[in-house]
């Protein structure tokens, strides 16, 4: 698992990931995140991978692994 940033312009990816929220209601933002993550991690491609994205970013906000 990557941990460091390899984006050649974060700032700008991060703008567009706010951008694309404009004008969604809360529930269609929820939507939109979760297609995003589907995406994301049918492009990252290996379940132990995705599996250790996970644990890291539960640890991130300080849950552990659901059980």
């Amino acid at each position: 698992m990557k941990t460091e940033i390899t984006l050649r312009d974060p700032d700008a990816v991060y703008e567009a990931l706010i951008d694309a929220h404009l004008g969604l209601s809360g529930e269609q933002s929820r939507l939109l995140d979760a297609q995003l993550i589907l995406l994301l991690v049918n492009q990252v491609g290996d379940d132990a991978t995705v599996a250790a994205c996970i644990h890291a970013a539960r640890k991130g906000v300080g849950m552990p692994p659901p059980q």
